[in-house]
């Protein structure tokens, strides 16, 4: 069974923090939430918990998976960024955007597409999500949990944590709904960005002048 960690929605208690970051250091993978929907996650360099991931989403090696990081500075250190790409990215973080770009070589093989050499990256405006990332001092994997499951209903928090208690070894309870709009996901591998999935926050992107990244 898994163990559920109660944290604040807002103001998550930093002891009890440092206890996920340490268990994400050993491998684990948890059920937490973020600002969309809630996630399975371990942390991106922990090839076991990686492997363990894949293996509940039922996801083969070629699946890409999106991981989450605290800042843009972040995401330098794990994609190549253009200028252009870097201004655009910018405007749109901390939210439910998950960008498409060039993968470095911190990236791992499990982690990026293996025939694009790109990698999904988010950066969630989530004050548990952030909490954790900055705590680890590692991005962690954010792949949706209800996806997961073999079923078209929609469950609640409890029922989503019940289905799922044998398959993660941490539960993170903010008292918060499970979400089903995921992110909105941008493309930003080649000269003009494109928009390959429109979910959350789609609005807000919809009159983006994105000729502007011919300029970079």
């Amino acid at each position: 069974m898994a163990t559920v960690y109660q944290l604040h929605s807002t103001n998550p208690q930093t002891y009890q923090v440092a206890q996920i970051c340490k268990a994400l250091q050993a491998g684990a993978v948890i059920l937490y939430p973020t600002d969309t929907v809630y996630a399975i996650g371990c942390d991106l360099n922990s090839k076991s918990a990686i492997e363990r991931l894949r293996r509940i989403k039922q996801l083969s090696n070629d699946k890409p998976l999106t991981f989450l990081c605290p800042s843009l500075s972040n995401i330098a250190a794990y994609a190549q960024v253009s200028d252009a790409a870097y201004r655009l990215i910018k405007r749109l973080i901390p939210g439910t955007y998950t960008f498409l770009l060039p993968a470095t070589k911190l990236v791992p093989r499990l982690v990026m597409s293996p025939k694009r050499k790109t990698t999904g990256i988010r950066v969630p405006d989530h004050p548990i999500s952030q909490a954790l990332l900055n705590g680890l001092g590692n991005p962690i994997i954010s792949t949706s949990a209800p996806s997961a499951l073999a079923t078209d209903t929609r469950l609640s928090a409890v029922e989503l944590f019940d289905q799922l208690d044998k398959s993660v070894d941490l539960i993170i309870d903010d008292q918060s709904t499970v979400g089903y709009r995921v992110s909105t996901i941008i493309d930003l591998t080649a000269e003009s960005p494109v928009v390959v999935r429109k979910g959350l926050g789609w609005e807000a992107v919809a009159d983006l002048e994105f000729a502007e990244m011919d300029s970079g």
